[in-house]
């Protein structure tokens, strides 16, 4: 800095305004996920909080997609994971990929006391400047006890993530999908004078085995591939077709064995090759979930296993 101040050829470009805003600027680079500079509160749009979704898949696996973390869909899961005991489901998919942050942690939390052991630690938060933690733990018997596999991506934020770490720790639970936001912690906004808003992440949340899970958050114990935008536009539809759909890729049809041994299909792809000449792309093939399909070609390994 003193080289530069004393050196380069236009000093009014090195001014401690212009060093002030250069460090500013490195810092919302440097730490995207816990220096975050917003919009006017009046000019931000406000996201539509995800729903609750659930249903029963292949016979006995129980679905839940929780959605955002909020009261309504806290009592919708209650609601669920009841009826899914009166309908024998032995193994459970909690699905995060579309749950955000909560601003009210202790109802986040309430979500992992439906499925964690009683009496445990599900996260802890914590503040450089504090003097003591505070902790998160279940006060109540689990609502499901069985086999359990957790989706979770980018999309999987804030105490979600926290969620799918207690999830992974109490009930062995794999975590299959993407890494997760990496914001688990608890955040501040400060107003600043030209209308924006400046949001600080002030104490990060500290799973049960006692890791921070800021701003790494959760590594997928099977990583599996799939885009943002077929993720959504799934579960868009999956409130009117459920999930059943999109549960296996739709493999591509052989006219004949010899086909079928090489691996090709003369008559599809001569059909394909008439649509390009007259101007018509080839059909694009329907929406497949390979995280949900891994989930249950997981669970169904594990039913054969155990019962031989």
């Amino acid at each position: 800095m003193t080289l530069l101040k004393s050196n380069f050829t236009d000093p009014d470009a090195i001014t401690d305004t212009e060093l002030a805003r250069a460090t500013i600027e490195g810092l919302l680079a440097r730490l995207p996920r816990g220096v975050l500079l917003l919009p006017g509160r009046e000019n931000a749009a406000a996201s539509a909080p995800g729903i609750f979704y659930s249903e029963i898949i292949a016979g006995n696996i129980g679905y839940v997609r929780l959605g955002s973390l909020n009261a309504a869909n806290l009592q919708a899961m209650d609601k669920t994971l009841s009826t899914f005991a009166g309908k024998k489901a032995n193994a459970l998919i909690v699905d995060l990929r579309a749950s955000n942050a909560a601003s009210d942690l202790a109802l986040a939390a309430d979500y992992a006391k439906r499925l964690c052991p009683k009496g445990k630690i599900i996260f802890t938060l914590r503040k450089p400047a504090a003097r003591q933690d505070r902790v998160f733990s279940s006060d109540r018997d689990p609502a499901f006890r069985g086999l359990m596999m957790v989706l979770a991506d980018g999309d999987t934020a804030g105490a979600a993530e926290a969620i799918a770490a207690a999830l992974r720790f109490y009930d062995k639970a794999l975590v299959i999908g993407q890494p997760t936001a990496g914001r688990a912690a608890e955040y501040s906004d400060f107003s600043l004078p030209n209308g924006k808003t400046l949001r600080l992440a002030v104490a990060e949340m500290i799973s049960p085995e006692g890791r921070s899970l800021f701003p790494e958050g959760v590594k997928p114990d099977l990583l599996v591939e799939m885009s943002m935008a077929d993720k959504r536009q799934i579960f868009q539809l999956s409130g009117e077709k459920g999930m059943g759909p999109f549960l296996y890729e739709a493999g591509r049809p052989h006219m004949n064995e010899a086909a079928l041994l090489a691996g090709t299909n003369p008559e599809v792809e001569a059909a394909e090759a008439a649509q390009q000449r007259r101007g018509r792309a080839p059909e694009k093939p329907p929406a497949h979930d390979p995280v949900l399909q891994r989930a249950l070609d997981v669970l169904t390994s594990l039913e054969v296993y155990q019962k031989r």
